[in-house]
C-alpha cells in the first residue's frame, strides 16, 4: 500500500486505563440504552514508539495486538502500515481496563500524527468499532477525569459524553488485580448481553438519579463518602443483574473476598470493572490507602491477588513529536494539533 511522505519522524504516545463502574440504564425504555460512568486513572498504561519504516514491525507487551490494530487502520482508514512501533508499556487485556479502546487509539494516535493529518481519535472510533456500548474509553483518551455518557442512541456513533469532572487529586484508587483471570470479552460478551433478562425500568430510573443527584454533587463537593456510597449502590445493582452471566456480583471469587474486607473497613466504593475480574475501591487520602493495600498484600500473600494505588486521571492521552520535542495539546480532540 503506498502512502503519503510521513511530515513527523517520531511519535510517543502514552494512553490511561479507565475504570468501568457501570451501566446506568439497561432497561433503554427511553430511546437511549446503556449510559456509563467511567473514571481515567493514572496506571497501567499503553505506552509505545512509532516511527516510519519499510515495513510492518512491532516489538513489546502486546505487539501482535498492536499489529492488528495497524493493520486494520491501513484497511479502514488508509492510514501508514510500514511503520516500526516499540510498545513500552501495555495495559493487561481482557481484565476490564479498557485495553483494547485505549490501545487502538493509541495506535490511531501515532498513525495520524506520522502522516501530519489532523483527523481526531473519535472521527477512527467508528472504524476500529470502538464504542458501540461506553463512550467512556473515547472520552478517557480524550479528556481524562470522571466520565458518565449518555448512552446508545439511534446514531450509528459512539454514545455522546455528557458529563465530565476532575478526580479529586487527594483521593485514592485501590485497583484489585486477580493474576491470570479474565473477564468475558469478543463473542461471549455479545452473547451473555443476548441472554440476560431485561432490566426494570424502575431500576434503571433510580440508578439514573443516583448518579445524577448523589454520585455527581458529591464528587463536586469532595465528598468521597457519599460518591462511595452511590457507587457501591450502582455496583450491586449492575453485577446482580449480571451475576447469571459472569458466576455471581463479581466475576473472581478472590477478589469479592477482597472487596468485601474493604466493606467492613469502611470503604463503601467499592466494585468491579466492566466484566473483570480486576476490582476497585475509592479511598478518600493518599495513607489510608497505602494501609489498605499493605494489609491486603499480607492478608493474601501467596495468592493472585496484586494490589495497586492509583490516582485518578485528569487529562487525555499524551501524544509527543519526538523528532521536535513538542507535545500535541489537546492530545486527541484532534490528535495532530490545531
Amino acid at each position: 500500500m503506498s502512502h503519503q511522505r510521513n511530515r513527523i519522524g517520531e511519535v510517543w504516545v502514552r494512553a490511561p486505563a479507565r475504570l468501568h463502574a457501570g451501566f446506568v440504564d439497561l432497561n433503554g425504555g427511553l430511546g437511549r440504552r446503556f449510559g456509563s460512568l467511567g473514571i481515567a486513572i493514572d496506571r497501567p498504561t499503553i505506552a509505545l514508539r512509532a516511527r516510519a519504516a519499510d515495513s510492518l514491525t512491532v516489538s513489546g507487551p502486546s505487539a501482535d495486538r498492536i499489529r492488528r490494530s495497524i493493520e486494520r487502520l491501513g484497511r479502514e482508514a488508509g492510514l501508514p502500515d510500514a511503520v516500526a512501533v516499540t510498545v513500552e508499556e501495555a495495559i493487561p487485556p481482557h481484565v476490564g481496563l479498557g485495553s483494547g479502546t485505549q490501545t487502538d487509539l493509541a495506535v490511531a494516535a501515532a498513525l495520524v500524527c506520522l502522516e501530519g493529518r489532523g483527523t481526531a481519535a473519535r472521527d477512527l472510533a467508528r472504524a476500529l468499532e470502538r464504542g458501540a456500548r461506553s463512550g467512556i474509553g473515547l472520552a478517557a483518551f480524550e479528556q481524562g477525569g470522571v466520565l458518565l455518557d449518555g448512552g446508545r442512541g439511534e446514531l450509528d456513533a459512539a454514545p455522546p459524553l455528557i458529563a465530565r469532572a476532575p478526580f479529586p487529586e487527594d483521593w485514592r484508587i485501590l485497583l484489585l488485580l486477580h493474576r491470570g483471570g479474565h473477564g468475558l470479552h469478543g463473542v461471549p460478551e455479545a452473547e451473555a448481553f443476548r441472554r440476560l433478562p431485561p432490566f426494570p425500568s424502575d431500576a434503571a430510573a433510580h440508578l439514573c438519579r443516583l448518579m445524577l443527584m448523589v454520585a455527581l454533587p458529591a464528587l463536586a463537593e469532595g465528598d468521597v463518602d457519599r460518591f462511595g456510597q452511590a457507587i457501591g449502590e450502582l455496583q450491586r445493582t449492575v453485577g446482580d443483574h449480571f451475576a447469571p452471566a459472569q458466576g455471581g456480583r463479581f466475576t473472581s471469587p478472590l477478589v469479592a473476598d477482597a472487596l468485601a474486607w474493604l466493606e467492613a473497613e469502611g470503604i463503601a466504593g467499592v466494585g468491579q470493572s466492566s466484566w473483570g475480574p480486576t476490582g476497585f475501591a475509592i479511598v478518600g487520602d493518599a495513607t489510608q490507602a497505602e494501609w489498605l493495600a499493605g494489609e491486603m498484600r499480607t492478608r493474601w500473600a501467596g495468592s493472585p491477588l496484586e494490589v495497586m494505588v492509583c490516582r485518578g486521571r485528569n487529562t487525555g492521552a499524551t501524544v509527543r513529536n519526538l523528532s521536535a520535542e513538542t507535545e500535541f495539546v489537546p492530545a486527541v480532540r484532534r490528535v495532530a494539533g490545531e
